[in-house]
């Protein structure tokens, strides 16, 4: 009866999904792209053409399986992980464009076909991980792989697929597979239901709305007139509205003296699906919680951190829980010296209370002011988002040779998105790029780099990369042009880093090619930012919108000087959340949870104090219960030793743009990242492993 119940979705989907010949030659994602550079054809795709299109391409996927399987010759790299290594080309080929689309550019019809996807892409993975025979034939390669006359990456790719499978159950028995078919079903569904609740709670449950003037005192005029303008779109002429968008709610904190109306747009954001409604999200995330912990037992780990962290650089729980709180013991007495300093100034204003949660930003800022005589709002005329793109392009076409020039002939699936062709330093076609800047009620929040085609190699051709950023940055208000806070310029640096990992990978095999362990991700990434804020880039890319000066000296050198400015929270606030998630992800079953209650004991035992919150609460804590960060939103501060450690040895050699250490870098840590295990790759570059103290220095922990 189950097989009955699991296979009539299927059926039913097939039914209503079987296409006509002129039906399928329609549908883009059937044959080839025909656009410049095989971009996805976003101006021929109608909505309507994922359904059949996934259908179809798990038809072709389960056919390719098939014949690996069938084949009658000894199992050999050639006829069995080879094949293996390059099937589902159109499921990849379709899921790419649709997933991608629903976090950046989503609607209700696209949510719909998401919840009917993704119960069968969990049972078609499964389908493929427990194939006893493809599994046996991959096992029979991995006995005799040291004595076939592979290479280390082919023999690099069997382990990889072998250990793969292992990991996703092929060992269990028939009774702990359909248990563990059932919680990966489970599971798919409650992580797309965990970001579809936070999506309405961020975009669409909350807004400010304010029609006294007198309750905007403080607020920079910049962001008073996308207020207006914000206002005007939600048929509310005449008055301001500010979002939980962090464009919109980040000044607001910062800069509004009405204490009382911080206080309630902060509560907006920080109780995002903990209200009782229909898209709270305390039992989703305690059903995911339990279902996970169960998962990791099946597959004979203690919890799931462990099942997690055995894949990644640091190996236990132990060691990462080490990390953390060796980090923790740091910066505490940091940001308890910072909220000392922010309630003297408040005291010193008049101020008869306690500081609290939503005065961190407001009073953050006036101590800035105090300390080291920095406004934001004197920096961002420097930050136009044009600049800083520029500035971002500058740095890699310095370190790596590249160009960038822009493209308007090629289909975008929102007006707004730019193209980019990068080339190489000889003028060859490296890859296509796509920037997404600003935010809009189809969006997730946050910003993150994914890519619409990866590199690899196919049929003895490589296949060049399309990549994606997509951020939620300051848009443009008036005739004042997109001005970038110091945090957005960073992280445009920073999903820029993760583009040119994407646009630099090399290697012949899908498995290993720029796949790296997930502490290891963010190093691309994060090194870029040390970039940014380096005097001599700044002179390079920082440059005033209205007079095109160069950002003068003594800003310069205001910025570097408050470079250890409240180092104390961010830092504090993120291991926070780093250790929330590993403590959810440590439950052994059975793990049940009261999620409010398990965060409160979870940041009281380490340490965090009232007028700080972890970075992400349990709720909206979308990296672990809807991302692919679960029992690792550590990877961030792991991979800071790393990418603190090598922008330090760029800085030792005297030139930041050092060629010979950007050509090691490049061809080690990006281009052929996943050729061995992560520290094995830092060190090629390094010539050693990576220093705590680079790291600690940068942020004044030290």
């Amino acid at each position: 009866m189950k097989k009955h119940v699991l296979l009539l979705p299927l059926i039913a989907i097939l039914m209503i999904s079987s296409c006509t010949k002129s039906q399928k030659d329609a549908n883009p994602f059937f044959t080839e792209y025909s656009t410049p550079f095989q971009v996805p054809p976003f101006d021929k795709i109608d909505t309507t053409q994922f359904l059949p299109a996934f259908v179809e391409g798990i038809k072709q996927h389960d056919a390719e399986i098939a014949a690996i399987v069938d084949d009658k010759a000894e199992p050999t790299f050639g006829n069995t992980i080879l094949p293996f290594d390059k099937s589902g080309k159109m499921l990849r080929r379709v899921s790419k464009v649709f997933f991608n689309l629903t976090e950046a550019n989503t609607n209700d019809e696209l949510q719909s076909i998401a919840n009917k996807v993704s119960p069968l892409l969990s049972k078609h993975s499964d389908d493929i991980s427990m194939n006893a025979r493809l599994f046996e034939r991959i096992k029979t390669i991995y006995d005799k792989r040291k004595d076939s006359k592979l290479d280390a990456q082919q023999i690099r790719v069997v382990e990889k697929y072998f250990r793969d499978f292992q990991r996703q159950g092929a060992n269990l028995n028939k009774e702990q597979q359909d248990q563990l078919r059932k919680i990966n079903e489970d599971l798919s569904m409650l992580s797309l239901k965990f970001g579809n609740n936070l999506l309405a709670e961020t975009n669409k449950n909350f807004k400010l709305v304010i029609d006294k003037k007198a309750d905007l005192d403080g607020l920079p005029e910049g962001a008073i007139t996308a207020a207006s303008e914000a206002a005007e779109k939600d048929s509310l002429a005449g008055k301001w509205l500010f979002t939980l968008a962090k464009p919109s709610m980040i000044p607001f904190l910062q800069y509004a003296k009405n204490r009382e109306l911080r206080e309630k747009i902060y509560r907006g954001y920080f109780m995002r699906g903990n209200n009782g409604n229909a898209n709270d999200n305390k039992t989703v995330l305690t059903d995911i919680v339990k279902l996970r912990a169960e998962k990791a037992k099946l597959l004979g780990f203690d919890n799931y951190a462990a099942y997690i962290i055995d894949d990644n650089m640091a190996k236990t729980p132990a060691t990462v829980d080490a990390f953390l709180n060796k980090l923790m013991v740091a910066a505490l007495p940091v940001a308890k010296a910072e909220l000392s300093e922010m309630q003297k100034i408040a005291v010193s204003e008049g101020a008869k209370f306690k500081l609290q949660s939503w005065d961190w930003w407001f009073y953050a800022e006036k101590l800035r002011k105090q300390k080291y005589d920095l406004d934001e709002n004197e920096l961002k005329p420097y930050f136009s988002l044009e600049n800083v793109r520029n500035g971002m392009f500058a740095v890699a076409g310095k370190l790596y040779g590249i160009t960038f020039s822009k493209v308007t002939n090629l289909p975008v699936y929102q007006k707004d998105v730019e193209t980019y062709e990068v080339k190489e330093a000889d003028g060859s076609h490296l890859g296509i790029l796509y920037l997404d800047y600003f935010p809009r009620e189809s969006k997730s929040g946050g910003a993150w780099c994914t890519d619409f085609q990866s590199a690899g190699w196919e049929n003895d051709k490589k296949v060049d990369p399309v990549v994606s950023i997509v951020c939620n940055f300051t848009p443009p208000t008036g005739d004042m042009p997109a001005l970038l806070n110091w945090d957005e310029t960073s992280t445009l640096f920073h999903e820029f880093g993760h583009g040119l990992h994407g646009l630099f990978t090399l290697g012949k095999y899908n498995r290993t090619a720029g796949n790296v362990p997930q502490d290891y991700v963010e190093l691309p990434s994060q090194v870029m930012e040390n970039w940014a804020g380096a005097p001599e880039v700044l002179k390079m890319y920082a440059k005033h919108y209205k007079t095109g000066e160069v950002i003068p000296d003594k800003l310069i050198t205001k910025i570097v000087n408050s470079g250890l400015f409240n180092q104390g929270f961010e830092t504090v606030e993120y291991l926070a959340a780093s250790i929330l998630d590993l403590d959810y992800h440590k439950l052994a079953v059975p793990a049940t949870v009261e999620p409010m209650a398990f965060e409160k004991e979870s940041m009281t035992k380490a340490g965090l104090f009232d007028e700080i919150l972890p970075r992400y609460r349990s709720t909206y804590f979308a990296h672990i219960f809807s991302g692919g960060y679960a029992a690792g939103y550590y990877v961030y501060i792991w991979a800071a030793v790393l990418d603190a450690d090598a922008f330090d040895y760029f800085r030792q050699s005297g030139d930041i743009f050092n060629p010979e250490l950007a050509a090691k870098f490049r061809k080690n840590c990006l281009a052929e990242s996943g050729d061995d295990e992560g520290m094995t790759q830092y060190i090629k570059f390094r010539g050693q492993e990576p220093s705590l103290d680079p790291l600690l220095k940068r942020r004044g922990l030290k």
